[in-house]
Parts: structure tokens; sequence; C-alpha cells
């Protein structure tokens, strides 16, 4: 809380202000060892943080997108390729098939959950698509585009249900990479291994961000791939150092994505606090869920599945109405946010795909009624009590007026 008593809806100052000194040795060992690109800085938070993601490798990039773009690539998605993947999720998602020379595909999502309903993907690939009998490849039926990968978008700091998704993967001999920009140290509960997974672990491959308001974030923009596949990775480096294999070898055409030295030993020390970190954020959340036990159907919080345990990258509530409700908070002086307000298929940029209102229900009505509240270590609960005496004030009201609660028999 600042000195004018408002609640930020993101604290990215106090952090930095107790880890300062370390950070600022970061960038004393770069200025005194010249070791602005590449070396082992970048090197040494690679190895740890696939340590962290309890993976063989991982690729440290310029950016989230390049990162889910360049495993795309890496994995075999080739032009004129499909991949699916969901409508609630930043654009950067979709950007990345695009780039990547493939066409974006949708199927909706749980309405729980927020992420992937295996169900609709499995009637995509059952009622969408057929088989080509001479490449024994999965075709959408539409568009004659082949079906090469699923994009499961780990959201909000949730993973989506990877089990029945690898599975439908398996059977049509399609790509999976995780976007797991959302989802620094979630984990999965595998039935199928009856052990926890990490976020970044499940699929061919995966991809991070590091924007500075992730749960592990840089000082500017980074990003990461991380695989078992020595090979993948091994063109991920190549892709984002101009297809180099060697200085001046370029055995492909590439990109500059390398992530910054000084970013790499910035998140390096962060590395070090992020379990405690995303611990912090869980038992906030617990004191939201205590906070709002007397709510009365009027918000609907996040729905944590017996085989998740999230990180909480965002806390987002639904509510009948969402913009009277940030409007009253905002009033109140609580920041909040929005993630996000037009699903990728009713987008501008992909009007040229053909699709309209309707096509994805679930996706369109929660886009309607989301609304982030503050989430983050520092959060006092001091301040999570105000917060949820105003959101209950401002929806008892709404609910006098109106009679109107949020549906709860989607959600």
């Amino acid at each position: 809380m600042n000195i004018n008593g408002k609640i930020s809806f993101l604290d990215l100052v106090t952090p930095h202000q107790g880890l300062e000194e370390e950070l600022v040795a970061v960038f004393r060992r770069a200025l005194t060892t010249a070791g602005f690109v590449g070396g082992p800085m970048v090197e040494d938070f690679e190895h740890e943080f696939a340590e962290f993601c309890e993976v063989q490798h991982c690729v440290g990039v310029g950016s989230g997108t390049d990162a889910l773009r360049f495993a795309l690539i890496a994995a075999g998605v080739k032009p004129g390729d499909t991949v699916v993947t969901v409508p609630n999720t930043f654009i950067a998602t979709t950007e990345a098939i695009s780039q990547a020379g493939a066409r974006p595909d949708f199927v909706d999502i749980d309405e729980r959950t927020y992420t992937m309903d295996p169900e609709k993907l499995r009637s995509y690939l059952e009622t969408e698509c057929k088989r080509d009998v001479q490449t024994d490849r999965v075709v959408n039926k539409r568009t004659g585009s082949p079906v090469t990968a699923i994009i499961p978008v780990h959201l909000y700091g949730q993973m989506a249900d990877m089990d029945p998704i690898l599975d439908l993967a398996t059977q049509y001999n399609l790509i999976v990479v995780e976007d797991a920009c959302q989802a620094h140290g979630a984990e999965y509960l595998s039935k199928k291994e009856d052990r926890w997974r990490k976020a970044g672990s499940m699929g061919r491959a995966a991809a991070f961000s590091f924007y500075p308001g992730k749960n592990l974030g840089a000082c500017g923009e980074a990003g990461a791939v991380t695989t078992d596949d020595e090979r993948l990775a091994r063109r991920c480096q190549m892709l984002r150092d101009h297809g180099q294999s060697r200085k001046y070898f370029h055995d492909i055409e590439g990109y500059n994505s390398r992530l910054d030295a000084i970013q790499a030993g910035l998140l390096r020390v962060k590395l070090r606090h992020l379990a405690k970190w995303n611990e912090q954020r869980r038992e906030r959340a617990r004191c939201y869920v205590e906070l709002f036990a007397d709510a009365d159907g009027t918000v609907i919080l996040p729905h944590v599945p017996v085989w998740s345990r999230p990180v909480y990258h965002l806390y987002v509530v639904r509510v009948a109405d969402r913009e009277l409700l940030q409007k009253d908070l905002a009033a109140a002086g609580i920041g909040t946010g929005i993630h996000y307000p037009i699903p990728l298929h009713l987008q501008k940029a992909y009007a040229d795909l053909g699709y309209r209102e309707g096509d994805f229900p679930v996706s369109e009505e929660v886009a309607t009624q989301i609304l982030s509240l503050p989430m983050y270590p520092q959060l006092e609960l001091r301040q999570q009590k105000r917060i949820a005496r105003k959101v209950l004030e401002s929806l008892s009201l709404q609910c006098a007026a109106t009679g109107v609660r949020i549906s709860s028999q989607r959600a």
C-alpha cells in the first residue's frame, strides 16, 4: 500500500529493493568482465532453470514469444501446418504460430480452469479433422491444412489437464508444446506416471516468458525454451543466434534473439527465491478463499482441480458486472486487471480466419466476466481484507439493484 493508501495491482518495486545488492552485483560483474552476450551468466541460468523445471535442457532467448516460435520450428512445425490452441490467451501464443508459418486453430476452454478442454480437443480431432490416407497425417477438413501440433496454455499460473491432451497427441501423432509463460513452478499430478510434473517438462518442449510481471521476471525482456530433446535444444540455440552452429558457420537462417547476459544474471538471483515467492502466492490465494467465504454466489473464485498445484501468476475471479466492480474498486484506490477482454478468434488480427461470435462460447462468456485482483508475494493480509470488503460491498449493491448473481452452473 503506497503513501496514498492505494493498493496497486502489481508490486515490482519491493522485491527489487530487497534484492538490490545482489542485483547490482550482477551489473558489476558484467562491467568488469565485459560479459554482455552469452557466456557464464547465461549458461549458469540455463542450467539452474532446467534443473528447476526438471528437464535436461534450457535455452535462453529474448522473449517468451520467441521461445514459443523457436520451440514450434525446432519441433518440426512447417509453414502451412495448423497448430491447435485456445482463444483465451494472450496474442503472443498465436503470433508464435503465425510467425512459424503455421495457421492457428482453436478449441474452447474448460469452464472451471479456463485452460484447454481435453474433450473439446477430442471432438475437434474426431469431427473437424480427417486422416489423409496417403500421408497418414491429420488434416483439417475445412482448410485442408495438416494439423501437426497442440499448444496447451498454462493460464494464470495453473497447468492445463495434460494427461488426456498428451494421450490425444500420441493417438493422432501430434507435437505438444507447452505455453508455460505464466506457470513458473506450477505442477501437475499425472495419473499415468503417478507423480507430480513441473510446468515445462511434459511436452516435446515448452516456452517461458520472463517479462517483469511474471512470477520469475527479468528487468526487461527475456524468455526460455525447456526440453528433454537434445536435438531440439540445439536447434533452438541456432535459431536464437542467426542459425550459427559455430561462429560464422550458418547451418540455417535464424534470428537475433539471444538472452541478454545481464538479464540472465538477474534471473539467476531471483530464481533462488522463486519457490518461496510461489508459496507466498498460494498463501495469499488461501486468504482470498477465506475472505470470500460468504460471497453467496456473487463471485466465482479460481477453481483448483485435485491434479493441480497452481502458482497464481494472476488471481482471476468472475462476476456478473465486471466493469462496474472494476470502477468501484478503482474509486477505492484498488488496482485490478482484465486478462483477457476479447478472445483471440474475435480479434481484428484474425478476421481472415473466418471465426464468428458464438464459435467458442465458454471463452466468450468468460471474457466478459473475469477480473484479476491484486496478487503478489508482498501483498499483506490487511490489504486483502480491504480488497475483499470492497468487492463484497460492490457486489452486494449490484445484487440488490438487479438481483443478478454470477451463474455457477458452468463455473
